[in-house]
């Protein structure tokens, strides 16, 4: 994993049941650390980092051009309740989110949104994980 990862994204990252072949969503990716280090775990699978912010997914581009040329990784700035399938793009195994109000219950109507977009983006049997927990919590993918 990337020296610069934190102890707790570290953790995080850890816990996540990743497979090499996963292909994984984080919902509100910041500066994308998280989703370098899920990157670097993956043999043909892929991570798309997704963000709100204009700033932070230029500095998860900038940070992951090694992953992205790879083709591992992915960035999109998009509201995770706005998030949709691009035409032909597989859908997720796992998709995790770490500090995102609409999934820890500080937006309930954002997170039904949420929720709902997560749904229509995974495989059956996918998996949802949030910050909360030691170190994870799992939330049900509603279908």
């Amino acid at each position: 994993m990337p020296s610069r990862l934190s102890p707790r994204l570290a953790a995080v990252v850890a816990a996540l049941p990743l497979e090499p072949h996963s292909r994984v969503l984080e919902i509100g990716c910041g500066p994308g650390a998280a989703a370098r280090a899920v990157a670097a775990r993956l043999g043909s699978g892929h991570v798309l980092a997704i963000d709100r912010s204009a700033a932070a997914i230029a500095q998860a581009r900038a940070a992951a051009a090694g992953e992205i040329a790879a083709g591992r990784m992915s960035v999109r700035q998009v509201a995770g309740e706005d998030f949709a399938l691009l035409p032909g793009e597989e859908p997720f195994d796992l998709v995790f989110a770490l500090r995102v109000g609409a999934l820890d219950g500080r937006h309930p109507d954002a997170g039904r949104r949420l929720l709902r977009r997560i749904a229509s983006a995974t495989r059956p049997g996918a998996r949802l994980f949030i910050d909360g927990g030691d170190p994870l919590r799992e939330l049900p993918i509603p279908r």
